[in-house]
């Protein structure tokens, strides 16, 4: 029994079998992932006919055929041979295009000729009968028609033109590119292949009359199929989620179906074709169910593309007019300044007044100007923080003392409690007096009366910072905009009419970098506001 199980004939039949499976499994797999696409379609049937071809092939060199039964198979082996060369050329001629508008010479003049000749092959213009066997029962020799020539020279210009169309594009596409190295993945395959079915299908049983290899021609087409099929997955012309899916599924399929047909008794075919049922139906909707995901996960991408694009676009917009904004207050600001130094010689005390006010709008303008472009660096990551141990009291300090005349002379008293502590800390000097500045203005900026309270104190490892003021206040709706880009309190504009919205933001984005966090509170309209910046100590 043993004997007979590993007998050459099966295991004959066993590698033809896995060969055909899997070039059939490939195809199906590359024309589900895109079912409108040309290149997938044309894979697809190449895929078919050979199949088609490789077991109409394998099934004439079997033995103890009759000589009706032997000339049938001759001729389908033909005809196959024909569309398998025919598909080879067109994958060659559109790869990897998507659609395809071919030339009126490909559609008058050679899709024609490739099926009057294959039809040819049916006839016996081509193949008349079968002459003799050999003593084993195979076909040993056949009497040829007039058109074996033609059938010839059509299979040699199509796999001719097909290696020339390959080496063509190759030649054409550039170096390095994704491209290339699939068309040169896609050669080494017809090379092997082609190699594979001159050497065992021609040459050595023509020149050596050994043809015992001449019906495993299956295998021969697996080099193609493969190295094919590895240049479309590795450069992602198709999902390898869907791929490997459906490889999965498929040869599941593959395997109960076998089991199906071999089975012995009744009670084995019922169990085994139920169980293929099932794995058909659950197959289908698993494949579906990936390849939805998979279709929902590339429209996403496509659309962060697009919110990428969107995003560069605006922030070339923003850095276009704000630099044109910023270059116009510039020059009036010097305009403003060549007035009060007597550039322009003596001017009245109203003209004074009024050009003192201009420059102060224009630093204002600009100050603004700087604001959002900050704003936009600190979104893309362009500044790099000088991160140091530095003293934040230090930093603290020293703004309280810039802003010190500003305060006093809005009319509004300044208290500080600073604690005694180590308030070392890691972190970028600019960038963090420029969030306790922020803090500062806006408090001078919507408090009309009373006063303002700095406090910092050294409490769990934290460096906390207050700034506390008796002004506008916070509602509760204000509270979810304000430290959002653009966000401010909608009667902010009322006190501050170059409110932007981009202050807070900013200190926001600059503590988080330092890895701390930043808040505010306030009891209501009305009754002042109270900011915090918290950072962790050195």
């Amino acid at each position: 029994m043993l004997t007979t199980i590993l007998s050459y004939i099966n295991v004959e039949l066993v590698i033809v079998g896995i060969a055909i499976a899997i070039s059939l499994i490939l195809g199906a797999v590359v024309f589900l992932n895109d079912r409108k696409s040309i290149t997938n379609i044309t894979f697809m049937l190449f895929s078919l006919s050979a199949v088609f071809w490789n077991t109409g092939n394998y099934l004439f060199y079997q033995p103890n055929h009759s000589a009706e039964f032997a000339l049938l198979l001759l001729r389908l082996v033909i005809f196959f041979a024909i569309w398998y060369c025919f598909s080879l050329f067109q994958f060659f001629y559109i790869f990897p295009e998507k659609k395809s508008l071919f030339p009126q010479k490909y559609l008058w003049f050679l899709f024609p000729s490739v099926i009057i000749v294959s039809l040819m092959t049916l006839t016996p213009f081509v193949f008349k009968t079968i002459t003799r066997f050999d003593i084993d029962g195979r076909v040993a020799t056949v009497l040829n028609g007039s058109g074996i020539y033609i059938f010839g020279a059509m299979v040699v210009f199509l796999v001719f033109s097909s290696f020339f169309v390959l080496i063509s594009k190759l030649l054409k596409t550039k170096q390095k590119s994704a491209e290339r190295e699939q068309l040169t993945y896609i050669l080494i395959g017809a090379i092997i292949t082609f190699s594979l079915h001159i050497t065992f299908n021609m040459v050595l049983p023509a020149f050596f009359n050994i043809s015992e290899f001449t019906a495993l021609g299956a295998i021969f087409t697996l080099p193609f199929s493969i190295f094919t099929s590895f240049a479309i997955i590795k450069y992602h012309l198709f999902n390898v989620k869907v791929i490997a899916t459906e490889l999965i599924t498929f040869s599941l399929w593959i395997f109960i179906l076998t089991r199906t047909l071999i089975a012995q008794t009744v009670s084995e075919r019922i169990v085994d074709g139920t169980l293929f049922f099932i794995t058909v139906i659950v197959g289908t909707l698993l494949i579906r169910s990936v390849m939805r995901e998979v279709e929902q996960r590339e429209h996403i991408e496509k659309l962060n593309i697009d919110l990428q694009t969107l995003i560069k676009q605006r922030e070339s917009l923003v850095h276009l007019i704000t630099h044109k904004v910023k270059g116009s207050f510039t020059r009036t600001k010097y305009i403003f300044a060549g007035l009060l130094d007597g550039t322009f010689g003596d001017i009245t005390p109203e003209v004074k007044k009024m050009a003192t006010q201009g420059l102060e709008f224009d630093n204002g303008g600009i100050q603004t100007v700087d604001l959002v472009l900050n704003v936009a660096n600190l979104q893309n990551g362009l500044i790099k923080y000088d991160m140091k141990n530095i003293d934040f009291k230090d930093i603290v300090t020293k703004t309280v003392e810039d802003k010190k005349l500003a305060i006093e002379a809005k009319g509004l008293k300044i208290e500080t409690d600073i604690k005694e502590g180590n308030y070392n800390i890691m972190g970028d000097t600019f960038w963090l007096k420029e969030t306790v500045n922020n803090l500062l203005e806006n408090s001078i900026k919507y408090t009309k009366e009373g006063k303002i309270m700095i406090g910092l104190e050294q409490k769990d490892k934290k460096v906390l910072l207050s700034v506390k003021d008796t002004g506008l206040g916070i509602t509760e709706e204000d509270k979810q905009n304000l430290f959002k880009e653009g966000g401010r309190g909608k009667d902010s504009i009322k006190v501050n009419v170059d409110s932007t919205g981009y202050g807070l933001f900013t200190v926001k984005m600059v503590i988080e970098e330092h890895k701390g966090k930043v808040w505010g509170e306030s009891e209501g309209a009305g009754k002042g506001s109270q900011f915090y910046i918290e950072l962790p100590s050195a």
